[in-house]
């Protein structure tokens, strides 16, 4: 990325490019001979071997949205793991549509007004069909885009579990303007910084310091989860950590294209060093894994902590991102070793300062984006043939100081830019949506609050019952059916349940009105002997095993014969276990049974 946006080429002889072009550079070149003098800034300067490098990246830092969502939804509680999924799809799609609408215009925009604070132009980004540019506007377009939503995602995680929904939806579509100010300063030809000589390949700074700044800023003026420090310090116990896992998996996967796609190409000298950034993105995650493994094992009496390894691997693939492809293998394993290092410290330290993050953002992608510029200044080779760093070395390769000072103006600049920012964006939100929410609502869990998603064994109905004696209005939730259950299904049982109630019922009545027969008056009862052996014959052993049966009533039914199948045809009969709903034959005995439903 870096090694192009900063360069504009003039084309002055059309012909004489075409000659000295390849196929594929030639049919790009053709399309933009609008005149002898016509100026091609460098964002869309693509081939097209370099069109399909960039729109595949692209595609796969996508990905990455994936990544952050197991990964955030892992970390907190089970009543807020759907809310916090919300909040990552809300950042794709308003903070996708207002980077279109203003967030790329104020970037890269090419306009008579731009300054080196900002640009201003291509707003409502949509090149005409004749537009000899419209495939490398595109492309450019998507592959900003892309790290335009990581960036503004990496903060939901430290705003999880108190943040009012609406509120935060509020901030994520005005969240745009807090990253793409800064990524014009390093990237855009426009930029103080980038006028500087800063390098910043593929987004510690612009995106990755930003974001872990605007969520430092917007864990601490939330204020700390209910409870969260009442047993000390230790960190909460994960919702699921096998998401948190399979998170950091997506993530790293991401992150090859997210270095690697920023050559911005594969043209000329670019693919090769596509290659070495790709490996050197490996290289730090071994050095950050290797190091917060020894050091979780040190802390923890030798156990394994699984935030310090995730956040250990995490904080080195920030640290190496923007000098990718200029370190040799063995500076790319300190430099990643030295970020993990770093986030596992900054954690613990940040919640002695009260700053509740509950995915460690803060130090993950501020801390260690904040090293990962500096060591640019540090390391960072001359990669000939390209300009990424204009030709300058770092401090280590003889480069002298003028590039440490430039990485170093840079991370300042970034970590107040996105503090500043994000307070006084969550002050003027909080004017118009309170951001924090109801310590009630926040005690059920934004799942059923804010979605009416009910989770199961989670205590969700204590909460219910301890909150309903302080008059609070739970109407709209106390009916929210649990997830994984069919409402219909339930209400199904529990008719069979009742018909199974009903029929103890008249099973236990029919057995009172069989004993008060039996101690009928004597006289009485051999005076009606003859009339009642003429109108009920019964012959127990043939006709069913059943025992005999008593009118409901209690009087004496005449002239009726009792067949074989009378009781499964009228009155239904025992399905063993429900697993058959169709009427079956006869029942040898009927006993009540949980597994057993009554048939109407």
């Amino acid at each position: 990325m870096q090694s192009n946006f900063g360069s504009q080429r003039t084309r002055p002889e059309m012909p004489s490019k075409l000659v000295n072009a390849t196929a594929s550079q030639a049919t790009a070149l053709k399309g933009v001979a609008r005149n002898s003098s016509y100026v091609i800034p460098g964002l869309y300067d693509l081939s097209i071997e370099d069109t399909n490098w960039v729109l595949t990246s692209s595609f796969i830092i996508f990905t990455m949205q994936t990544g952050f969502g197991m990964l955030e939804s892992g970390c907190v509680s089970i009543k807020n793991e759907v809310n916090i999924m919300m909040k990552n799809v809300i950042d794709i799609v308003l903070g996708g549509f207002t980077y279109w609408l203003f967030g790329y215009g104020i970037s890269f925009g090419r306009g008579p007004l731009s300054n080196p604070f900002m640009a201003i132009g291509d707003f409502l980004l949509d090149p005409p069909v004749g537009d000899e540019l419209m495939g490398q506007i595109f492309a450019a377009f998507l592959f900003q885009l892309s790290f335009a939503t990581t960036a503004t995602t990496i903060v939901s995680g430290a705003m999880a579990e108190r943040c009012n929904f609406k509120a935060y939806c509020l901030f994520s579509f005005l969240n745009t303007v807090v990253y793409c100010i800064p990524a014009g300063w390093v990237w855009g030809e426009h930029g103080f910084l980038n006028n500087l000589g800063a390098v910043d390949i593929a987004g510690s700074g612009p995106v990755h310091l930003i974001g872990g700044a605007s969520a430092f800023a917007s864990a601490a003026m939330l204020g700390p989860r209910l409870g969260r420090y009442a047993d000390g310090y230790d960190p909460l116990p994960l919702g699921n950590p096998v998401n948190a896992c399979m998170g950091l998996f997506v993530l790293w996967w991401g992150w090859l294209a997210f270095n690697s796609g920023s050559t911005y190409g594969v043209s000329g000298a670019k693919w090769q060093y596509a290659a070495r950034a790709a490996v050197m993105t490996m290289m730090g995650s071994f050095g950050g894994g290797f190091l917060s493994s020894i050091y979780s094992f040190w802390r923890h009496d030798g156990r394994m902590d699984i935030m310090d390894l995730i956040n250990g691997v995490l904080g080195s693939l920030v640290s190496i991102t923007a000098g990718c492809f200029l370190y040799r293998a063995w500076e790319a394993l300190i430099i990643g070793a030295f970020g993990s290092l770093l986030c596992v410290i900054a954690m613990p330290l940040f919640d002695r300062m009260g700053v509740d993050d509950p995915v460690g953002a803060s130090a993950v992608h501020g801390v260690c984006g904040i090293w990962g510029v500096i060591a640019v200044g540090l390391f960072a080779d001359n990669p000939i043939p390209m300009d990424t760093t204009n030709g300058r070395s770092g401090l280590f390769k003889g480069g002298g100081w003028y590039l440490l000072g430039i990485q170093t103006l840079s991370a300042f600049c970034l970590a107040c830019w996105g503090i500043c920012s994000t307070f006084l964006l969550l002050y003027i939100v909080n004017k118009i949506i309170p951001i924090r929410m109801d310590p009630h609502e926040e005690l059920l869990g934004a799942d059923l609050t804010e979605h009416r998603i009910r989770h199961t064994q989670i205590g969700l109905s204590r909460a219910i019952s301890a909150l309903a004696p302080l008059k609070i209005d739970l109407n709209e939730i106390a009916g929210v059916q649990p997830i994984g259950i069919n409402p219909g299904h339930e209400r199904r049982i529990e008719q069979l349940r009742a018909a199974e109630n009903k029929l103890e019922q008249w099973q236990s009545y029919l057995a009172q009105v069989n004993r008060g027969t039996k101690k009928h008056d004597e006289a009485s009862k051999q005076q009606t002997s003859d009339e009642l052996e003429a109108d009920i014959n019964l012959d127990i052993k043939s006709a069913s095993p059943l025992k005999q049966q008593t009118n409901v009533f209690g009087r004496k039914v005449r002239s009726v014969q009792i067949k074989r199948n009378i009781w499964s045809q009228d009155q239904g009969s025992y399905i063993p276990k429900n697993t058959d709903l169709s009427i079956s034959g006869n029942v040898a005995k009927v006993d009540k049974d949980g597994n057993f439903a009554w048939i109407d």
